[in-house]
């Protein structure tokens, strides 16, 4: 698979369930250059502020893909599983271009309102 960052990507281990083929993980924690671009534009850039914005994004875009997606973040960690790899890669196809560097969630972080989301 191409480049992912800032997320990992895994087969799920062990006997998964139907829904946990893949993992998509970004240990948001660990990620200071995110984590002050969320908190510049009025953002937890926790794990829960991650998972509204990409869900988001999805919803928008790519609503039915959200049918493949659980979401299971943290505080530290965002995410989510799969039930395929086609989700996996419709998951970057949408999520990278707002997510794939801190220019871009910039870009993105600047044309959105705190108001409309919890964290």
């Amino acid at each position: 698979m191409a480049l992912t960052f800032p997320f990992k990507v895994a087969a799920a281990r062990g006997p998964a369930n139907p829904t946990r083929q893949f993992v998509i993980l970004a240990e948001v924690g660990n990620m200071d250059d995110y984590l002050n671009l969320f908190e510049d534009h009025g953002y937890g850039g926790t794990g829960l502020a991650w998972r509204e914005h990409i869900e988001t994004i999805i919803e928008e875009y790519q609503p039915s893909l959200l049918d493949h997606l659980e979401f299971d973040e943290t505080e530290n960690v965002f995410l989510a599983y799969a039930d395929s790899l086609a989700a996996v890669r419709q998951f970057m196809d949408w999520v990278l271009p707002y997510f794939g560097n801190v220019g871009k969630l910039k870009k993105y972080l600047s044309q959105t309102d705190p108001s409309n989301f919890f964290k």
